[in-house]
């Protein structure tokens, strides 16, 4: 079968380099789980070494050529290929509530989306890993004080040890993006289960960081905190000084407050 058509509306490029490949299949620890998702396999460069490893792998993928692709050139994956949105898909219609790791080449027009909505389902996913544009992944991964610090940062680090890999040239994709990509992975905490409302703590993040420039007192005005709770400390900061855990207890302390 002729090789898949990458497609622009898809964020489609295809990684080349099957060495690269090999070390992004190699950066799961294959612990606490028997299953794994590899997200927009284009035509396997990265399956086929999954594929080798005592685990069963599953991928999703949107592109209806690219799943003929697959299902004609690896028998292994028979039964395995779901050809769905995993971004709208109900991932337990495969997994039943089991324990999976997630892996891929992600398309990088939707690939933050495709970490909240591994953040969704955080309490299945022990483990993630892949590439993505350079800079999403350097954003990940960042810590308090850096100016690429924001809301992704700290939600998927609320729950996961996250950690910077490796950085992949433009060249070993066809056709080469515009950017560098990285290699990111996340590994859930043994404890993952935060001291406060999960929820609160995804409104307390968003709100203060679409205003980042802005004190805490001024970027969460809009929570209607009392003046009491306003005037401690942790208000004077901006956003992007507060540490994962600052943002805890900030979310801790407004819970108090509201009782």
């Amino acid at each position: 079968m002729e090789k898949v058509k990458a497609k622009k509306h898809l964020g489609q490029h295809f990684l080349k380099d099957e060495s690269i490949a090999k070390a992004i299949a190699d950066t799961l620890h294959l612990e606490g789980y028997d299953d794994v998702l590899e997200i927009g396999p284009g035509m396997g460069v990265l399956t086929k070494y999954l594929l080798e490893k005592p685990i069963t792998t599953y991928v999703i993928e949107i592109d209806t050529e690219s799943v003929a692709y697959l299902d004609a050139n690896y028998p292994k994956l028979k039964d395995k290929i779901i050809s769905k949105d995993f971004l709208k898909y109900n991932i337990n219609e495969v997994f039943e509530g089991k324990q999976f790791a997630i892996i891929g080449n992600f398309p990088y027009n939707i690939s933050t989306q495709i970490v909240f909505r591994t953040l969704e389902y955080r309490n299945q996913i022990p483990e993630f890993s892949g590439m993505f544009q350079k800079e999403v992944a350097e954003r990940i991964c960042s810590k308090k004080g850096s100016k690429v610090y924001g809301i992704l940062s700290v939600l998927a680090q609320a729950f996961y040890d996250v950690e910077y890999l490796f950085t992949v040239d433009e060249t070993v994709f066809d056709p080469p993006p515009k950017v560098k990509s990285g290699v990111m992975r996340m590994r859930r905490k043994e404890n993952f289960s935060l001291p406060c409302s999960e929820k609160l703590l995804f409104t307390v993040v968003k709100t203060a960081f679409q205003q980042r420039r802005k004190t805490m007192r001024n970027s969460l005005k809009s929570l209607n905190l009392s003046d009491n709770l306003r005037e401690d400390t942790i208000f004077d900061l901006r956003p992007e000084q507060l540490s994962v855990e600052q943002f805890i207890e900030l979310t801790q302390k407004i819970e108090a407050n509201a009782i």
